[in-house]
């Protein structure tokens, strides 16, 4: 999405705002009320103001009557303004929470691509202190905008039925106030957009730091990341103060035009009051209105400043909403037929950016029940294929089908669905042992948790938990081992058991004893069915059907462990470089 102008950002904003219109009527309406009483009362302080003529000849009963009618008027006024900001507050949080959740939506629908290529740190700022300023600034503006604009309309309409002459003072000087206020608002909202782009800067170095503090740590790049993080702090730092030197300057500058609104007003109806076209009590609630006139531009000018900064906000977060989501499920989608896993892959063409190249005419057919290894140096390709095959991708060019459907034809769910997937990098949420083995499953019992967690050799650490599978572990595993989650997550696939498997390293962060009884659990798990095993450590995957040898994308070898040593080809290079010395005899 194209960044927007304000003008086209407000215009989404008040898209947001349309379902709530009878909250707006009632907002608008209260704040009309209390405005108008508000208005109300200087007329009745002139009048009680009239009635004291002189040493002896104050007319007491007249101006209790009048301080009765203030009192009724006043505690009417706090009862509209109380029903106005409960109004106000539930459109700024229905809003801010149906943005929250339009935001969460298009983050699942997301193309992976836009996720690789923007931090979490960032996203997380938008979905979260973007909306909190937008709030903020929305807040401000129902509160006090719709009151200020009511005000100065209903002040000026008061004091045209007070003296008209003084009224047009009053309304020559007005525009040089507007002037300043639009002066200081056009730089303000640039700066609070920088400021706001900085703050996802630095929320997403602060999440990934905390995230692999012991990466840096290991490697003594502490030093490094307090650089990059005070370069992003001052930069952060300077946008901030000129956002804020730039809103602070726009309060005192209105006031003192409003001063000269005000001394222009005293002035001319001292004059009028002495010439006897006014009473004292008139001049007495004209100087009250004119205050009051002047009162809602140093308001709005602090809206205007708010309003800049949630502008800014709302922007980049509507950026996030209008970004263009993942191609959308074919309607009607077609039926995945019942089936063992039959894929092909014909003439394939991906990459993840058009200027570097990566898989090129790519042909690959898998019959069910075969188990299929992919090998090959870091960067060929291979987890490349594993996300194609599970469409979290799709191809550039060629086509790739499961039981003789383009998997573009089908639901991403199905398509996924007819897959089990144990990767080197893991992922739990959290929630407790027993959620997150049934995350696939949630209908599965507790004895089918329990099968699965034994054959996946996972069950006697469960046991070993201060709740067992009623453990509640943090995200991402909490204080669980690598190998400890993997296990889960192997689990996991030993209670779904669909008819394909998709197995990346599985066993990559288990002891050697564990990892012997967990192949052998993959042995019988892989009966029937079609497997796709990425391998580092060719040693996993002697008895794989086909190995598949990836070099630049492409297969440059393919056959079984005992024929692609004996070609001594590129397959061999890498075998014979795993067992070097001792272990270099050819292992069949």
């Amino acid at each position: 999405m194209k960044k927007g102008t304000q003008k086209e950002i407000i215009g989404k904003i008040l898209k947001y705002i349309q379902p709530y219109g009878l909250w707006v009527f009632f907002s608008l309406l209260t704040a009309g009320i209390s405005v108008a009483l508000t208005l109300y009362v200087p007329v009745l302080t002139g009048e009680a103001v009239d009635q004291i003529l002189g040493p002896g000849k104050v007319d007491f009963s007249e101006i209790f009557r009048i301080l009765r009618r203030i009192g009724i008027i006043v505690a009417a006024t706090m009862a509209a303004q109380w029903v106005m900001n409960v109004c106000n507050n539930r459109i700024v949080y229905k809003v801010t929470k149906d943005i929250r959740e339009r935001a969460f939506e298009k983050i699942e629908i997301l193309p992976l691509k836009y996720l690789d290529g923007h931090p979490t740190g960032e996203i997380v700022s938008r979905v979260v202190a973007d909306v909190d300023q937008f709030a903020d600034g929305l807040l401000m503006g129902f509160t006090q905008l719709f009151s200020g604009v009511a005000t100065i309309v209903g002040t000026l309409l008061f004091m045209v039925s007070v003296n008209g002459r003084i009224t047009i003072v009053v309304v020559l000087l007005t525009p040089v106030s507007l002037l300043v206020a639009n002066f200081i608002a056009k730089r303000t909202y640039s700066m609070f957009k920088l400021q706001s782009e900085a703050r996802g800067e630095q929320t997403s170095l602060i999440d990934e730091m905390i995230g692999n503090q012991k990466v840096v740590q290991a490697y003594g790049q502490e030093k490094n990341i307090e650089k990059r993080f005070d370069e992003i702090n001052g930069r952060l730092g300077k946008y901030s103060l000129r956002a804020i030197f730039f809103s602070s300057i726009t309060n005192p500058s209105t006031r003192f035009v409003n001063s000269l609104v005000y001394t222009g007003v005293g002035f001319t109806g001292a004059l009028s009051a002495v010439a006897g076209a006014m009473t004292v009590g008139q001049l007495s609630a004209f100087l009250s209105y004119a205050n009051q006139y002047t009162k809602p531009f140093n308001e709005i000018s602090g809206v205007i400043t708010e309003l800049q900064n949630a502008i800014a906000c709302a922007g980049r977060i509507l950026e996030l909403i209008e970004t263009e989501p993942q191609t959308p499920d074919p309607s009607p989608a077609e039926t995945l037929p019942l089936g063992r896993g039959h894929v092909d892959l014909s003439h394939v063409f991906f990459s993840y950016t058009p200027d570097k190249k990566l898989i090129e005419d790519f042909n690959l057919s898998v019959e069910p029940g075969q188990r299929v290894a992919i090998v090959g140096p870091t960067g060929c390709g291979k987890t490349t294929l594993i996300n194609l095959l599970m469409r979290f991708y799709d191809v550039d060019r060629g086509e790739i089908s499961l039981e003789g459907r383009d998997i573009r034809s089908l639901r991403r769910a199905q398509v996924r669905s007819s897959y089990g997937m144990v990767l080197q990098d893991t992922w739990l949420r959290s929630g407790t042992v027993r959620d997150n083995i049934r995350m696939g499953r949630p209908d599965a019992t507790h004895e089918e948790v329990v099968e699965a967690a034994k054959k996946a050799h996972a069950h006697s650490f469960i046991r070993r938990l201060p709740k067992g599978y009623d453990t509640v572990i943090g995200e991402n595993g909490g204080n669980l081992s690598q190998g400890q989650k993997q296990l889960l997550c192997i689990a996991r696939v030993m209670l779904c058991l669909p008819p394909m498997l998709i197995l990346d390293e599985a066993t990559s962060s288990i002891d050697t004893r564990t990892e012997i009884r967990i192949q052998k659990a993959f042995q019988t798990m892989m009966e029937g069915r079609t497997s796709f095993i990425v391998a580092h450590r060719l040693s996993t995957i002697r008895n794989a059907d086909v190995i598949l040898v990836m070099r630049n994308g492409n297969i440059v070898e393919q056959g079984t462990h005992r024929e692609l040593l004996e070609k001594g080809g590129f397959y061999a290079e890498l075998y014979n470089s795993q067992f070097a010395g001792a272990e270099a005899q050819p292992v069949s």
